[in-house]
């Protein structure tokens, strides 16, 4: 490992166990961050030279030599590897070696503190925004499909038992709202963190006029975080919000994976879903089975788990500490697996088929008495007389016509062209 940052004699040879367990897997995580750190020092560099630290030359050099590294770190010419103790020591290194003491001005006015603060805020701001797009391409997946199938009838089921009569409309409208919902928040989320972190040093601040406002913009942040110490009390944090969005458009996917999961059985039949979402067995020869459905339902679990992690971490008093170094890789493995798993869905919903005989034969005469009941109270009669009638089996409570109650049901249950439409203006 090249020699740390913070060592005061140079040439000194680190206690290699001890480097190794300070480091711990932060070089790993940061091949995520280190576009996102070299974007950041690119920003503060040109910062430096709008306050005269840097010369105009020093600027532009150090500037092509942030392009450099990216686009070898990119390519695969540069490794961010056990050479250094993380992507933060990378980049100065790397700008030193080329520039000589220019490259060693590049630290001036910031902290690693600050440094993984904008970094990481920088690959959420990107996280959220892709979670929101994918969480979007579900929800107009679901509500196409309920458009365009939403009169099918299929079961209504509460407690798992058959319920009253029911349709597709329902079923995916009401997945396609529950998306939009967690796209609000994910939207919600993102908002909320678009601050600007750096230059706040180690929690308070410097004795310099850094451009933080020139940072801001150059960064594409809406504004700025203005309290040092809140900046670093805000680490862990707003990781948890992000991964808490992730959590809300996972917990819509568990749930509707849990229906597929149902639906596609044998028993159910309702469902049938493309070979390339279906894996055999290794031993029964006539198994097909729904493994990309249940990896997605068991999704959640990685970002909850995330989320607990971090909360495990910040139990600590205001300001940096170096705890805070394990909030990084569940931010990181949480954020990329949620992604991973929303980018199947929408072709999934697009691609799953109907048996549309299968879902009207399972709607049997007694899940109508619902209907019977209600119809009558409509007509004057107390509805717990009739809903007596009804499951006593009465005569004149029994259905004057299945079928057309059914498309009665099916007609109020799709949810409505205008309640469609509805949705459709709400994701545009």
């Amino acid at each position: 490992m090249s020699q740390a940052l913070w060592q005061t004699e140079p040439g000194a040879d680190p206690d290699k166990a001890i480097m190794e367990f300070l480091a711990g897997d932060d070089i790993v995580d940061d091949r995520f961050l280190l576009p996102f750190d070299i974007q950041a020092t690119r920003a503060h560099v040109r910062g430096l030279q709008r306050i005269g630290i840097l010369g105009e030359q020093e600027c532009e050099q150090l500037c092509g030599l942030l392009d450099e590294l990216l686009a070898d770190f990119q390519s695969g010419k540069f490794a961010l590897d056990d050479r250094f103790e993380d992507g933060h020591s990378a980049i100065e290194f790397y700008l030193t070696e080329r520039a000589g003491p220019v490259g060693e001005k590049v630290h001036t006015g910031r902290s690693r503190n600050d440094q993984v603060l904008v970094a990481t805020r920088l690959f959420l701001k990107d996280a959220l925004g892709r979670l929101a797009d994918e969480t979007r391409n579900i929800a107009l997946a679901c509500l196409a499909r309920a458009e365009k199938e939403g009169d099918t009838p299929m079961p209504g089921y509460t407690h798992l038992q058959r319920a009253v009569p029911s349709c597709v409309g329902t079923w995916m409208g009401g997945f396609a709202e529950s998306f939009a919902d967690s796209l609000d928040f994910a939207r919600a989320v993102s908002g909320l963190i678009d601050n600007n972190p750096l230059g706040t040093a180690a929690g308070y601040g410097v004795n310099l006029p850094l451009d933080r406002e020139g940072v801001t913009a150059e960064l594409g942040f809406a504004r700025l975080q203005l309290s040092p110490l809140s900046t670093q009390n805000s680490r862990g944090k707003f990781e948890i919000m992000a991964l808490q969005a992730a959590s809300h458009a996972l917990s819509d996917v568990r749930r509707l994976a849990w229906d597929l999961s149902l639906f596609t059985s044998s028993e159910f039949g309702f469902v049938s879903l493309p070979d390339r979402y279906i894996t055999g067995s290794s031993i029964m020869p006539n198994k097909r089975n729904p493994d990309v459905v249940e990896l997605l339902r068991a999704r959640l679990a990685v970002v909850d788990g995330a989320i607990h992690e971090i909360q495990s971490v910040l139990s600590l008093p205001s300001g940096y500490h170096r705890d805070l170094q394990f909030t990084k890789a569940p931010m990181i493995r949480g954020m990329r697996s949620a992604l991973q798993a929303l980018a199947i869905v929408p072709d999934l919903v697009r691609a799953m088929t109907f048996n549309a005989e299968r879902m009207r034969a399972a709607i049997t005469p007694e899940m109508f008495t619902t209907d019977d009941a209600i119809a009558a109270a409509a007509e004057g009669k107390p509805f717990r007389s009739a809903y007596r009638d009804v499951k006593g089996g009465a005569a004149e409570a029994q259905p004057r016509n299945p079928e057309d109650s059914l498309v009665a049901r099916v007609s109020a249950g799709a949810s409505g062209d205008l309640r469609l439409a509805e949705l459709r203006r709400r994701l545009a």
